[in-house]
């Protein structure tokens, strides 16, 4: 006999049956399939169609990159020393 047995979950059942009640669990069952069905028919509609490239937007000729990107690698300079722990008051 395992932590939740058949038994253990009837009980849990029955308790969620008065708690909440048969309607809002009804409701609550239909709106979780409902959002099951439309995330599949979402990801079906994605596998559908293959990648398109942007042919609408006209492509512009790449200039020289005058500037300096703003992520510019930069090192810091200094010293390291060794640090001593303080002294425990134990």
């Amino acid at each position: 006999m395992g932590i939740f047995d058949w038994k253990h979950w009837v009980v849990i059942l029955i308790v969620v049956v008065l708690v909440f009640g048969t309607k809002k669990l009804k409701n609550l069952g239909s709106d979780v399939g409902e959002t099951i069905k439309g995330f599949r028919k979402a990801m079906n509609e994605d596998d559908g169609k293959p990648a398109e490239p942007h042919a609408q937007q006209p492509q512009q000729p790449q200039q020289p990159y005058q500037q300096q990107p703003l992520n510019q690698p930069h090192t810091v300079e200094g010293q390291a020393s060794k640090v001593e722990e303080p002294l425990r008051k134990d």
